[in-house]
């Protein structure tokens, strides 16, 4: 019998490379990470959904894990250059994306070389946070990532959704709908004055507009095609609302649906002509709203808000890259002073005891040996960053040490905010 021997089965070797790729190699990390993440694009589709953002931004943020002895790129972990506005303002973040392990090669330790690869790489960059949307939030918390951000997906039949009699409405107002790129310039114009002051929304650039809007039959399945609904008066627009419609029909009638995008807008009365709008549609039975804040006009504006089926799920996870940067730049809801021991596995220059005294223009962050009042990891920090997760959770989990009692409390307190963080685009 001959001894025949085939290399693809041979026992897998354990070394590999983590690198910066380029233009050319991209299409092996695309490969990988449509693999590993389920998408049913071929690589050639992936591409042409990633291109053109990287065409703007470059290539060399991407990178690849090689393996050793077979040459073949087997994980890859990518980032785009964000202006994300943060409880400080606008500020660089690096919005983490792309990442992926070849199934035969999880486990080995792949991600954790490409995560710690590229925090060293931010924090060189002198960026001082990191977000995320995450597959699976178990596999980010073991890397410093905290989710910091709930958003709501609501579905509301058209019944109950007349909104109350004293709602908020402009007679100057006038609600047009049109093609999305017959009204870019709008929408624009309207994304720019929410996504200053709304924590949590990146700056969007050409490509990612383009991503928006773009309407092909992968994006459709089975609905219309994507309009814009944008209120305004004399003085210019005030709100949109992007979504498809489906046309449905049952024994008893149109059961037409409705299926929001996104929608925005920057004063009461335009958020209620645009909800009024999309409750008026002949013959759409049910409005979904996937993305929207936590803290959305729409429950409040419904006669029965319980008529809303909401689910809150999380969305933005923030990592400290620079934890005493972070830290220092970020303004409080009310004074507070102490010592917080933080533990971080894969940033260690975040790690030890750090004395903060910190007010509503900031804190003075410094390393400190005295004894701490409170210990705990930088993804608790991460998670509370942006005021809406509370690190009182984490206390009553059993996840944290407090030393000094009520030293959690106060640290709520200095950084809770009154408006939910939204991001409300996954990319």
């Amino acid at each position: 019998m001959t001894d025949t021997k085939n290399a693809d089965f041979d026992p897998p070797k354990q070394g590999w490379t983590v690198r910066h790729t380029d233009a050319e190699e991209f299409a092996q990390a695309a490969r990988v990470f449509g693999q590993s993440l389920l998408f049913p694009e071929d690589v050639d589709g992936l591409l042409a959904r990633m291109r053109p953002l990287h065409d703007e931004v470059g290539y060399e943020r991407a990178l690849i894990a090689v393996d050793e002895a077979e040459g073949e790129v087997i994980g890859t972990a990518n980032h785009f250059p964000f202006d994300m506005t943060m409880p400080s303002g606008r500020v660089p973040v690096a919005g983490v994306t792309g990442v992926g392990v070849w199934p035969t090669h999880r486990r080995r330790g792949v991600l954790s070389s490409l995560m710690r690869r590229q925090l060293a790489d931010v924090h060189a960059a002198g960026v001082r946070y990191a977000a995320l949307w995450a597959s699976e939030g178990s596999i980010y918390e073991r890397f410093g990532y905290g989710n910091a951000c709930t958003e709501l997906d609501t579905t509301l039949n058209r019944p109950y959704g007349a909104l109350r009699a004293d709602a908020p409405r402009d007679p100057g107002l006038r609600v047009v709908l049109r093609e999305p790129e017959r009204v870019r310039t709008d929408l624009e114009t309207v994304h720019e004055a929410v996504c200053a002051v709304q924590v949590g929304q990146f700056r969007r650039t050409k490509p990612w507009w383009d991503r928006a809007l773009f309407d092909g039959p992968s994006r459709r399945g089975d609905k219309g095609p994507l309009v814009a609904a944008v209120v305004g008066n004399a003085d210019g627009p005030l709100g949109y609302a992007l979504y498809r419609v489906k046309a449905q029909w049952e024994d008893d009638g149109a059961q037409g649906e409705a299926h929001v995008q996104e929608i925005t807008a920057t004063t009461p009365a335009a958020w209620a002509a645009l909800f009024d709008h999309l409750f008026s549609r002949d013959l759409v039975a049910k409005v979904f709203f996937p993305f929207l804040p936590a803290d959305c006009p729409l429950h409040h504006l419904l006669p029965d808000r319980g008529r809303a089926v909401a689910r809150h799920f999380p969305s933005l996870w923030v990592r400290l890259v620079d934890l005493a940067g972070a830290l220092s730049e970020r303004p409080y809801a009310a004074p507070f002073a102490g010592v917080v021991a933080v533990t971080d596995r894969h940033a260690p220059w975040n790690a030890g005891r750090w004395r903060i005294k910190a007010d509503t223009d900031g804190a003075r962050v410094e390393l400190t040996d005295d004894a701490p009042d409170l210990s705990l990891d930088v993804s608790h920090l991460g998670a509370a960053y942006l005021g809406q997760t509370t690190v009182t959770g984490f206390q009553r989990a059993g996840l944290i040490t407090e030393h000094t009692p009520g030293t959690v409390a106060r640290l709520d307190r200095a950084l809770h905010r009154i408006d939910a963080p939204f991001c409300g685009v996954i990319f």
